[in-house]
């Protein structure tokens, strides 16, 4: 992520005009996978089954997690300073923070492949989104790196008191 954060620098790349042409198209509904709501009921129900399961640590962690992704996120944009229409845009929060409950929900319910390929296919429309209106793709990117990075550590966390109890 700030390999990327560096080499995008201020501005946007040949890339990101690429995605930006689209912006106001009918490609913008793909927020929907990135709102703040939705996200907000995914979350809520990985949280609930984690406590159904009596998984007290994956609770703490799935619960702790976002707000760790947010601000993470928050830190970066001002350490980056990229902006976009006057607003700190790299890395991107809402990717950040999508990536992070979808890899919650993710270490609840199991990486069984085809709950994989629906986060996948869920980051990749979200990311979209995002890149056609209110980020760049790099700040998407940026987004995915930093939220899978997240959940790589809450994995970790999740498995290493697992792994000491046998």
């Amino acid at each position: 992520m700030g390999l990327l954060g560096w080499a995008v620098g201020k501005g946007s790349t040949p890339v990101d005009d690429w995605f930006q042409r689209a912006n106001g198209g009918v490609l913008g509904w793909l927020l929907f996978f990135t709102d703040q709501r939705t996200t907000l009921v995914i979350l809520v129900a990985a949280l609930g089954l984690a406590a159904y399961r009596r998984r007290w640590l994956l609770l703490a962690v799935v619960a702790v997690s976002p707000v760790a992704a947010v601000w993470l996120s928050r830190l970066f944009k001002e350490w980056f300073g990229r902006t976009k229409d006057e607003a700190v845009a790299y890395p991107s929060g809402h990717t950040t923070l999508m990536v992070v409950v979808l890899g919650m929900a993710l270490l609840v319910v199991g990486a069984r492949l085809y709950a994989v390929v629906v986060a996948v296919v869920w980051v990749l429309l979200g990311m979209l989104g995002q890149a056609v209106t209110y980020h760049y793709i790099t700040d998407a990117v940026g987004g995915l790196l930093l939220g899978s990075a997240i959940v790589c550590v809450a994995a970790l966390m999740t498995q290493s008191t697992s792994l000491t109890r046998r």
